[in-house]
This record gives C-alpha cells, structure tokens and sequence, in this order.
C-alpha cells in the first residue's frame, strides 16, 4: 500500500506510522512507571526515540503488509504498587492513540476552517488526515480481545471472575494463533477482513470527531 503512493505522501504516512507505534509503546513504559515498575524504564523504553521502540520485523510487515507490530514494552507486576495496575498499562497504549486521533481530527478541523489545507506547499490536511486514521486504527486494533493485543488485557476487567479466568487461559493458548488466522484470513479475504471493518470503523470515527472538536 504505501509504495502505491507518491513519495511525499508515502513520507507523511512513515511518519505518522513512527510516531503513533513509538507514542503508544512509551504511554505503556510511562504508566508502568508511575505504577511503580523501573524494568521498561531501565531497559531504554522510557523514551520518544522510535529506535528504542521499533521491532525490525514488525515495520517491515507495516510497509509490505500494511500491518505491524513495534517491540512489546517488558514490565514486572510483581513490581506494581498500586491495585489493577496491570490494566492501566495495558489500557495506556490503546488510550494514548486515541488522544493523538483526537488531537489530530482537531487540528483537521482547524484547517479545513482557517483554509489552511497547505502551508508553504506543505500538504498539512493531508498529514493530518493520515496521522489521525492511522492512530484511531492502532487504538482499535490493539483493543481487539485477542493475546498478544492490549485488549486481551483490558476486557477481562470488566468480565465476571470465572470468565476472566477461563478468557485468560484461553488467550495464552491460543491468542497467538487466532490472531495469525485473522491475519491470514485477511491477505486470503480481504473483503470479509475484520481489519477492513476497522479501517472503516476508524474513518467513520475520526470524521465525527472532526465535526464535534
């Protein structure tokens, strides 16, 4: 997809891509910090510097595929010292994509508003539109109810205990596994791909968002 673009565009689409995976990763380090855990700190992890944060594997899948992954943030809960801190981490990286959709929706709006579409031949409309997408999908990705994702971590919270543990267990088997499958049934089906759903869901979202903000 992104060598299908022109080059400026593919440029404006590499950095929001950065930028959204290395803000989500640090709002995971961030929160396990304030929770009480130093590993992701000690380890680097607590930074904005995409290096610290990028899996080789997972941004060469999000140029050719379309879809990524950056290195999973390390934490200790045995280090946490306040209650359900494991959920507050796991929620941060979602939350944090959200924010920056919102932020960018609103900015979108504001130009659009002012005509402010290109400033010195510099497509800002088009670098906002990008940007927002692209966080609203990785916020509503990773809150798919599926191991590895945050989701797997966040809804089991709201789940009643017998479920929870039984969402968990099953998650640890197999979540690797389904999520591979909708990946797979994604590339081979691409018209029933719960992805696609996603990217619709996210366009629909951040449209509403440049209305209301």
């Amino acid at each position: 997809m992104i060598f299908q673009l022109e080059p400026q565009l593919m440029l404006l689409l590499i950095f929001s891509l950065l930028f959204a995976l290395t803000f989500h990763e640090f709002a995971h380090a961030a929160i396990a910090y304030l929770c009480g855990d130093q590993t992701a700190k000690d380890l680097g992890r607590l930074t904005l510097n995409p290096l610290a944060h990028l899996d080789l594997f997972g941004s060469i899948m999000l140029i050719f595929a379309g879809f990524g992954y950056a290195k999973p943030v390390p934490v200790n809960p045995r280090n946490f010292r306040i209650r359900n801190a494991d959920l507050y981490v796991s929620a941060a990286g979602p939350l944090s994509n959200l924010i920056l959709a919102g932020l960018g929706a609103w900015m979108l709006g504001m130009s659009l508003q002012g005509g402010w579409q290109t400033i010195w031949n510099f497509p800002l409309s088009e670098l906002l539109i990008w940007f927002s997408l692209i966080n609203m999908n990785l916020c509503l990705f990773n809150l798919l109810p599926i191991g590895p994702l945050d989701g797997s971590s966040v809804w089991p919270y709201f789940l009643p205990d017998a479920t929870h543990r039984k969402f968990i267990e099953f998650n640890k088997r197999y979540g690797t596994q389904v999520l591979m499958g909708l990946v797979m049934v994604s590339l081979a089906l691409p018209g029933i791909s719960p992805f696609r759903w996603i990217g619709e869901a996210s366009r629909s979202l951040v449209s509403w968002m440049v209305k209301i903000l």
